[in-house]
C-alpha cells in the first residue's frame, strides 16, 4: 500500500470541447471532445502520479461512465481501486468559448450511494493494511448522503493516518468534528466555518488559529487564488505567494496544490516547504489547457524559483 491514499465519493468523467460562441436556442457545433478523469481525490491522485509519487486512488464506480473512468485512469498509469456501486458515475461538461476565451463548466450531481455502499467505504478505511501515512478525502459528496459522512470516514481511519480534508460547505464544517490533519479552505469557506466574513490577513489568522486551538485541524492552508496561500499552524502564520504564470485553465489547480503538499510531506519536507511545493503545483496546473493538471517539469521549475528568492 502506498503512503498516500485518496478516496473520491463523487468522481466524474470530465468531457471538454470548444465552440466559437455559446448561444441560447442554437445548435452549437463543437470541436473534438476530450475525456479526462475527474473528481477531487482522483485529481489529487493523478497529480501525485504525474509528480513522480506513489498513490492509491479509491473511488465509487458505476455503469458505462464508470467503465470509461477505469480506462482513463489505466491509460494515465494511476494505481486505482474502484468501489462498485449500482448507480451511474457522473459526467461533467467543460466548454471553451473560443471568441471570448472563457470557460463554461457544467457539473452534474453524481450518483447517490446506498447505505450498503457507504458501509463498504467505511470498512475500507477501518481495514486498510498497512495504514497509509496520508489519507486524502477530497471533493463534493454525492447527493442525498449524510453531510457528516467525511467525519464518519475520518473517525474510521487508523490513528496513525493523517487525514487531509479538501471539501466545502457543511461537509467541511461537519468533517472537522472528527479532527483532521490539514484543510485547504478559501477565504469564503474559512468565513463559513467561522460564521463571519473573512477579508484580511488578521481575520485569516484569527479564524485559522481558533480552528487549530479547538483541535479541529493541525494545519490550515487558506487559498488566496492567484495570490498564493496563507499557512497557519500552532507555531507559525505566513503567506506563501504564487509565482506569476500565464493562466490557461483553472481546472484542477486546487487539487494539484493538495497533491503537491501531501507528496512533499510524505517525502519528509517541512510544512512550509511542502506548502510551497503545493503552490508551485497549483501554479503549474493553471498553465495547462482544459482539464489537464500540473506537469512535473513546470512544478519543479516553479518550486526552485520560489525557494531561490
Amino acid at each position: 500500500m502506498p503512503q498516500i491514499v485518496t478516496l473520491t465519493l463523487n468522481p466524474a468523467v470530465d468531457k471538454s470541447c470548444a465552440v466559437e460562441h455559446v448561444m441560447a436556442e442554437r445548435k452549437l457545433r463543437c470541436g473534438e471532445p476530450q475525456y479526462h478523469p475527474g473528481g477531487g481525490g482522483i485529481n489529487v491522485a493523478r497529480a501525485i502520479t504525474e509528480l513522480g509519487g506513489e498513490v492509491a486512488a479509491y473511488w465509487t464506480c458505476g455503469g458505462a461512465i464508470g467503465d470509461l473512468l477505469k480506462q482513463l485512469l489505466d491509460e494515465e498509469g494511476v494505481e486505482h481501486y474502484p468501489i462498485t456501486i449500482r448507480a451511474m458515475t457522473r459526467e461533467n461538461l467543460i466548454v471553451f468559448e473560443e471568441s471570448s476565451e472563457q470557460q463554461f463548466r457544467f457539473g452534474l450531481p453524481g450518483a447517490t450511494l446506498t447505505e450498503d455502499e457507504i458501509a463498504s467505504c467505511l470498512d475500507l478505511m477501518r481495514k486498510s493494511h498497512p495504514p497509509p501515512q496520508y489519507l486524502v478525502f477530497s471533493g463534493s459528496l454525492p447527493p442525498g448522503v449524510d453531510e457528516g459522512l467525511y467525519a464518519r470516514l475520518a473517525s474510521a481511519t487508523p490513528p496513525s493516518s493523517r487525514v487531509v480534508l479538501d471539501t466545502s460547505g457543511r461537509p467541511l464544517k461537519l468533517g472537522l468534528q472528527s479532527s483532521v490533519y490539514l484543510i485547504k479552505p478559501n477565504m469564503h469557506e474559512l468565513g463559513q466555518l467561522a460564521g463571519c466574513s473573512v477579508e484580511d490577513d488578521s481575520q485569516i489568522r484569527q479564524v485559522a488559529q481558533s480552528l487549530i486551538g479547538e483541535g479541529m485541524a493541525e494545519i490550515v492552508v487558506t487559498s488566496l487564488g492567484s495570490a498564493g496561500v496563507v499557512l497557519t499552524t500552532a507555531e507559525e502564520h505566513r503567506q506563501i505567494r504564487a509565482p506569476t504564470v500565464k493562466i490557461r485553465s483553472k481546472v484542477g489547480a486546487g487539487d494539484s496544490t493538495v497533491a503537491g503538499m501531501v507528496l512533499a510531506l510524505s517525502q519528509g519536507k517541512s510544512i512550509a516547504d511542502a506548502v510551497a511545493y503545493g503552490v508551485a503545483a497549483g501554479s503549474a496546473a493553471v498553465m495547462t489547457e482544459g482539464t489537464e493538471l500540473c506537469r512535473r517539469e513546470d512544478t519543479e521549475r516553479l518550486y526552485q524559483e520560489m525557494t531561490a528568492e
